[in-house]
Parts: C-alpha cells; sequence; structure tokens
C-alpha cells in the first residue's frame, strides 16, 4: 500500500513538472521563420543534425572569419557544439582543379564551394553538377539575378570583391584617379601584380580590363618590369613591408584588414571602372550532406551572415537592402562603376586565348 502511494505520489510530481517546466527554446531561425515555413525548416535543421557536419571551400574568406561564422550559425539554428563546418581555403584555380578531379571521379566530398569564377560556375550549371535550391534567401538577390551576377535557384554570391591598385600612403604620395596613372608610378621592378596565369580570377580582371584599356596598356605595365604575385594577403604584405612600393591587384578586403593592425594602405577605384568578381557559392549536385549544405548557404546568404562577412572580409554584399558597415571599404555595389561582361557568354576557349595573350605580354 504504501509503495503504491509512493508511485501516485513520483507520477503526480512528474506531472505537475511536465506543466510547469518550460520547452526548450526554439533556436532563432525557427523563432523567425513564418507559419507554412516553420515545420519544412525544423524538418531540414533535424536531418542537418543528423548528417553532424559539412564540407566548405572558399578562396576568400580567411580562418579567423570563417570560425565566427560557424559559431553564429550553430547558433542561428540550434546546432549542436559538436557539428562541425570542415572549412578549406583555396586559390580558384586548386578549386576548380579539385571540384573537376571529384567530378571526373564521382567521388564527390565537398558540399558548398564559393568561388569567384562565374563562367565556371555557369558551365557546372548547365552540366547538371550544381544542386537546384531556391534558398529562402534568394528573395532578397533579385537584383543580383537581374544582372546576371547569379543565375535563380543555383547560386548568388557571399560577397564581391575588386582588384584595384594599392599603396602605402605613409611611403607614397599617390594621388591617381584612372588606370593610366599607374603607369610610371614607381621604379622599374618596384611594383607587384597578381599572376593571371595561375589565377582565374586575376584572369577574369585582365579580361575585363583589356576591354576598356586595350592591350597596349599592359604592355606598358609589362615594361614596370613587375613581381608575380598570386594571393592577395601576400600582394598587401609586401607593400606593408616596403618589399614593394605599390601594387596592380590590391584587394580593398586585405587593406582593411592589414589597416586594422596599424598600417597605411589606400587604394583606388579608377574612373575607367572596376572588374567586380563576384563569389557565387552553391551547393554541389552530389553533396553528401545536401541539409547542412542548405543551411550553410541560407545564412551566408542572410542578413546576418552578409554582416559576418562585410565586417571581417570588407566583402561586397548583393542582398537587397543591406546597408555596409564599412562602405569606405565595402562600397554598395551601385556606387561602382562596373565594366560590363556577360559571363554565362564566356567560355573556356575565350580564358585559354586570354591567358595565352598574358604570357606573351607579361612572360613571368
Amino acid at each position: 500500500m504504501a509503495k503504491s502511494a509512493e508511485k501516485l505520489m513520483v507520477a503526480l510530481v512528474l506531472a505537475l513538472f511536465m506543466q510547469v517546466a518550460p520547452a526548450a527554446e526554439e533556436p532563432p531561425a525557427l523563432k523567425s521563420a513564418a507559419g507554412p515555413q516553420k515545420e519544412p525548416l525544423r524538418a531540414l535543421i533535424a536531418a542537418a543534425i543528423k548528417e553532424g557536419e559539412l564540407s566548405y571551400w572558399d578562396t576568400v574568406i580567411q580562418p579567423a572569419s570563417h570560425n565566427v561564422m560557424q559559431e553564429a550559425f550553430r547558433a542561428q539554428y540550434g546546432l549542436p557544439a559538436s557539428f562541425k563546418v570542415n572549412y578549406s581555403l583555396s586559390v580558384t584555380t586548386n578549386l576548380v582543379t579539385r571540384v573537376d578531379q571529384e567530378l571526373s571521379a564521382g567521388r564527390v566530398t565537398m558540399d558548398v564551394a564559393a568561388i569567384a569564377s562565374l563562367a565556371w560556375v555557369h558551365a557546372k550549371v548547365k552540366g547538371g553538377h550544381i544542386m537546384r535550391y531556391d534558398s529562402p534567401q534568394y528573395a532578397a538577390y533579385k537584383q543580383v539575378f537581374e544582372k546576371g551576377l547569379g543565375k535563380d535557384g543555383y547560386f548568388a554570391f557571399n560577397g564581391a570583391y575588386v582588384f584595384v591598385p594599392m599603396w602605402d600612403e605613409s611611403k607614397l604620395n599617390f594621388k591617381g584617379t584612372s588606370w593610366q596613372d599607374v603607369i610610371g608610378v614607381v621604379p622599374s621592378g618596384r611594383l607587384n601584380i597578381s599572376d593571371a596565369s595561375l589565377s582565374l580570377t586575376h584572369l577574369a580582371t585582365y579580361m575585363g580590363l583589356r576591354s576598356v584599356l586595350g592591350v597596349d596598356y599592359f604592355k606598358k605595365l609589362a615594361a614596370m618590369k613587375p613581381t608575380f604575385l598570386v594571393r592577395s594577403e601576400q600582394t598587401a604584405s609586401q607593400i606593408v613591408t616596403g618589399q614593394d612600393m605599390f601594387t596592380f591587384s590590391g584587394m580593398p578586403t586585405r587593406a582593411y584588414q592589414f589597416n586594422q593592425k596599424g598600417a597605411k594602405l589606400k587604394f583606388l577605384l579608377p574612373k575607367e571602372g572596376v572588374v567586380l568578381l563576384p563569389q557565387a557559392i552553391f551547393i554541389l549536385a552530389k553533396a553528401p550532406h545536401p541539409s547542412a549544405a542548405k543551411l550553410w548557404l541560407d545564412f551566408i546568404l542572410s542578413e546576418a551572415g552578409q554582416k559576418i562577412l562585410v565586417e571581417h572580409e570588407a566583402l561586397i554584399s548583393g542582398r537587397a537592402g543591406f546597408v555596409s558597415p564599412i562602405p569606405e571599404y565595402a562600397p554598395s555595389i551601385d556606387k561602382l562603376n562596373v565594366i560590363k561582361i556577360d559571363w554565362e557568354k564566356v567560355t573556356a576557349e575565350d580564358e585559354s586565348k586570354a591567358k595565352a595573350e598574358w604570357l606573351s605580354i607579361f612572360k613571368p
């Protein structure tokens, strides 16, 4: 009898606890989800948790910035601390090679990739290698799709950047406004330029600038006997250390990051225009962790994700209504004089011809 009473008491206490105990708090993503979107999102989060990880490759975002993104991503969707975003920072040519090799072998290991090589990405869409995914964030990127800087249902861009003249204002008093002003700005051998034969983004920049400046301009640039680099971090570093006095291929992102550490880097957005390089972000059609990949892409393109990327990488956002917290380094697209290129029509043959021409001029 006493045991029965004890069991009844325990049952009553448990019932009372269940009534007053608060339910597990929903993560921010579920809290903000509209009615019909809520349950599909809940199911997607559950599937991502079951997958437990995803693989992400990029050519710009620094590891420290990625770590901030990863923590915010987990918090947004209520993912456990054990959930991993396995990140790889690459150069454009190496990433292209890696994707092509995995596709040829029929063994895809990466889920999401971001690269500023729109001609190549368009080719992958046509080949059926990029997943069709109608991200709820794409509604904020209609302008990007209309300008040919993305493809609705397949990819937008996590951030865009440019390569432009850059120098250390504490060492060089440069007041130029044009690409033409770069010619002869420093003595022979004191200029660096990125190697377009080793990078698709620098090759794209060459192709765009050539359409405005002409081939003779680059012959004059070659006569300045530049040194050749690939990584934007190294390009900026050699200006800061004084190894070089000027770079033709400066990245505002790196100016921002170095200046936060006390450097005095300045850059020019020339009046003739710049080649905008959108980092197309997409999911591989055979991604091994498709649910987690969808959440990652959604988060990066969201207002919160864009804020982190702009604040840490000074990338140019394509999200409608987004206000840059650092407009002096990452202005809105509307404030840039962008050289128009129809990336969907650029072929591998076009790129090969441009590369051969660049090599014939610069002979690195």
